[in-house]
């Protein structure tokens, strides 16, 4: 797998994150009962990220949790034996809130779904958002982002991978041929 081309860099993922923030803000009409969900891994920096821009806005510090969909998943069994867990944190009541789910990449929505079953399996949000860094396209579910940072169309072909310094010592996001990775 080569890197072909580097889509955003560490200011363009800033902007980005700020500009979700604010669009959060007003499509919620201000932070009453808004929420944020972080999809295990890289969805919680970036969740966390979203939370200190709406409170420099906002002056006030939304609720945040940490969501593990890896029981949730329908390739499951595909993954591995023994699949990594990394634990889901979400420490305040969901009935009636208004939850932003935070993840890197919207591909094919499988993600998505899973963490929406999740979700309701820990309570009744009034309304279950999506905010996503980058969005590539290749739905095989109906599910879109409400909140996008990037649209980026790509082939079957191409993986995106969004770098945050918390696990990759760096900020950006790559596209990457992964045609060298395919069986003849």
């Amino acid at each position: 797998m080569r890197v072909k081309t580097q889509l955003m860099d560490e200011d363009a993922m800033r902007r980005a994150l700020i500009r979700i923030a604010h669009e959060i803000i007003e499509r919620n009409h201000g932070t009453q009962d808004v929420v944020l969900i972080g999809i295990q891994r890289r969805g919680v920096p970036l969740a966390h990220r979203l939370q200190q821009n709406i409170e420099k806005v906002e002056g006030i510090k939304v609720p945040l949790g940490v969501l593990d969909i890896t029981f949730y998943r329908d390739d499951l069994s595909l993954l591995s034996e023994h699949p990594v867990v990394n634990g889901t944190d979400i420490s305040f009541a969901l009935t009636g809130c208004h939850a932003v789910l935070v993840d890197d990449v919207l591909y094919t929505g499988r993600t998505a779904r899973a963490a929406m079953d999740a979700l309701m399996d820990i309570g009744r949000p009034a309304t279950i958002q999506l905010a996503v860094l980058v969005d590539r396209g290749h739905r095989e579910l109906p599910i879109r982002a409400d909140y996008v940072g990037k649209n980026v169309p790509t082939s079957r072909s191409e993986m995106v991978g969004v770098q945050v310094t918390e696990f990759d010592g760096e900020n950006s996001v790559l596209l990457f041929d992964t045609t060298d990775d395919l069986p003849e």
